[in-house]
């Protein structure tokens, strides 16, 4: 995606306020969410594909399994808050209680804590008064946030403005960004998840595509959902085990 850069021109607090209202409007109606999700891409030097079945509820529930083509499923990644659990049904270990930011990026490297993964598969943030909004002809605003910018873009004048990039910072300091296409009821069906350097720049420690399928929003969730079932014979496994032997494990070990 080709994003504006420069220093644009003052948008007013009261035009930037109404645009980003209209372009959340969808996304912050949405409390559950449930998807297929297909994911390609690399992280780190892996090439990644596959396939998530994925619900989520506001404001910081997740579950996660990555189905295979046959057998048990890759890993199950159940979160709730700051508590994350995974098992990894084919090896029968689990991980409890671990910080979620940092069992997903263990597992899949990408450093998400639980709270970020309904805002953006949906396309949405939390800010509701935009400090700093720029504009771009009369097609993009780009909003200055804390953890980076905020992109606004309308197809023409006529068209709702929609998030169509968001750039965050993860709870370990990494800088990531959202790119968000293919809309249907307000709402992105294809997600590109990138880390950036210091300088907003592209860097290699993942890159990937999600595409989203199947999706329902706001049929409610049973609070089981969120709960971890654990195998009775499942032996623990560590952070910085998962890390050497789990599913991004460097090829070298003979996984």
């Amino acid at each position: 995606m080709k994003l504006p850069t420069g220093p644009g021109a003052p948008v007013t607090p009261q035009d930037a306020a109404a645009r980003l209202a209209q372009a959340t409007t969808a996304c912050r109606a949405v409390r559950t969410l449930t998807a297929e999700i297909a994911i390609s891409g690399s992280a780190g030097t892996r090439r990644l594909r596959g396939r998530l079945s994925a619900g989520l509820s506001a404001p910081a529930s997740a579950y996660l399994e990555a189905v295979a083509s046959f057998g048990p499923p890759l890993f199950i990644f159940v979160a709730t808050g700051n508590d994350a659990t995974l098992i990894l049904p084919r090896d029968n270990r689990v991980l409890e209680h671990g910080r979620p930011d940092a069992v997903l990026e263990a597992t899949a490297g990408v450093p998400f804590a639980a709270g970020d993964l309904l805002p953006m598969l949906t396309g949405c943030t939390s800010i509701d008064a935009p400090p700093e909004a720029r504009g771009f002809s009369d097609l993009w605003n780009v909003v200055t946030t804390p953890e980076g910018g905020l992109y606004l873009q309308r197809a023409k004048a006529t068209e709702p403005w929609r998030i169509v990039a968001n750039e965050r910072r993860a709870a370990n300091g990494a800088r990531w960004r959202a790119e968000f296409s293919e809309f249907l009821d307000g709402l992105p069906r294809s997600i590109r998840v990138m880390s950036l350097d210091a300088d907003g720049g592209l860097r290699q420690a993942f890159d990937l595509t999600l595409v989203l399928s199947q999706l329902e929003v706001n049929t409610p969730l049973d609070a089981d959902v969120f709960n971890a079932h654990i195998p009775v014979a499942a032996s623990a496994i560590t952070l910085d085990e998962l890390r050497a032997s789990g599913p991004l494990a460097p090829p070298s070990n003979g996984r």
